[in-house]
């Protein structure tokens, strides 16, 4: 990866990205196995993952026409608040109704990828320190932060098991670690607080959009379809689909998730080199289809060495887009509108992979357990070649520019 050097706050943003992504690695694989343990069935496995990332959503739309009035550290704090209120709730209630409304006002992340609040935020203040492919380098950076912590935190899920073998009821172990997913809240705010005061002014000054707001729908409107589809398949529905097709144990889904978490970081690491040498969005095309086409593979896989190699596979491929999709949406607007842009094209992705996980849990409790990897691998397809052929001439248009 180039060498970029990396002013304090990108660092204390890396560092905050890092440890929201390893809680929420854990708590993706642990929340269906939790829900199952309070005695609910798949589809309200499903259900809860919906709400969850429908709350997401409409936070982020919020941020987007309210958060250019109030400075950037106050919302990372009051979202940090949020984090630890949501732990303490997911770890004191049981009945379905409790859950449902915490998921929906809280932070709880079902998928492997950053839903939040928070991520609009920090992108923002991340595309103002780089230009460039020091920028697209420097978000692949913050991926890689995520991804690395993500596959860690995915090895925790383990945790339960050990504590049970301890003499723990099943239940407090498991209720345990969404109290540690609290104290993570507690320690991001500490770490918000070191961000600069609100008296500190950005470079220019956030926006609503303006003159960028017809490309922002466009992209905006792709990337519904691209999110309803890996909405099918959060990562607690894929958790789900292990234990459910193959009686996967909570250890050995921990496992599986580290090893396709470590594959997802190094990709992070790769994406800034293709990018440079092809462009954002041949990076953000030509990865994912390949990922999608060893989705469908693993649902018909007739064993679990198969099944995992292609899931694998996938995980070393389908988040190369990440980092050049936030880099190519901070490169096609204006810097005021940067905020409000990486909410509006967040937004739309937040309530189209809301409206899925319950259909694929719906699918999962009607036998049909091929069927959501196999519409998700399709959906993406279309819209990677939608994608390409929309925006071909904007990212030549901008790889000149750089040039």
């Amino acid at each position: 990866m180039a060498s970029v050097r990396i002013p304090t706050e990108a660092r204390l943003l890396l560092l905050t990205r890092g440890l929201r992504a390893l809680v929420d690695g854990y708590v993706a694989v642990l929340l269906p196995a939790y829900l199952l343990a309070l005695g609910f069935g798949t589809w309200e496995v499903g259900l809860m993952s919906t709400v969850t990332l429908s709350g997401s959503a409409l936070a982020t739309l919020a941020l987007g026409t309210w958060g250019h009035r109030i400075h950037h550290r106050h919302l990372l704090r009051a979202a940090a608040l949020v984090m630890m209120v949501t732990g303490l709730g997911f770890a004191g209630f049981s009945d379905l109704w409790p859950l449902l409304v915490v998921a929906f006002v809280g932070t709880l992340n079902p998928s492997s990828g950053d839903v939040s609040v928070f991520l609009p935020l920090e992108h923002a203040r991340l595309a103002h320190m780089a230009v460039g492919h020091e920028r697209t380098t420097l978000f692949a950076r913050y991926s890689l932060a995520g991804a690395l912590c993500a596959a860690l935190g995915s090895l925790a899920a383990a945790v339960p098991d050990h504590l049970i073998k301890l003499g723990i009821g099943q239940l407090p172990a498991l209720r345990a670690m969404f109290v540690v997913y609290a104290l993570a809240g507690f320690a991001l705010w500490l770490l918000y607080r070191q961000l600069p005061a609100p008296d500190r002014q950005l470079p220019e000054p956030p926006a609503s959009l303006g003159p960028s707001r017809s490309v922002v729908a466009r992209l905006a409107a792709l990337f519904c379809v691209d999110a309803f589809a890996g909405g099918l398949l959060v990562q607690s529905l894929l958790a789900l689909w292990l234990f459910e097709r193959f009686d996967m144990s909570l250890a050995s889904a921990g496992a599986f998730f580290f090893w396709a978490g470590l594959l997802t970081a190094f990709s992070q690491l790769a994406a800034p080199h293709i990018a440079r040498r092809i462009g954002l969005l041949n990076t953000m095309v030509f990865t994912h289809i390949p990922s999608s086409l060893a989705l469908i593979g693993a649902a018909f896989a007739p064993r679990m060495e198969i099944a995992l190699g292609l899931l694998l596979l996938r995980s070393a491929l389908s988040q190369m887009d990440v980092p050049t999709r936030s880099a190519f949406v901070m490169s096609v607007v204006t810097p005021p509108e940067r905020v409000a842009a990486a909410s509006y094209t967040a937004v739309p992705r937040s309530l189209a992979s809301a409206l899925s996980p319950s259909l694929g849990g719906a699918m999962f409790a009607a036998g049909w357990l091929a069927a959501p990897l196999v519409f998700c691998g399709a959906l993406k397809i279309a819209y990677d070649l939608v994608l390409l052929g929309a925006f071909r001439r904007v990212d030549a248009a901008k790889r000149s520019e750089a040039e």
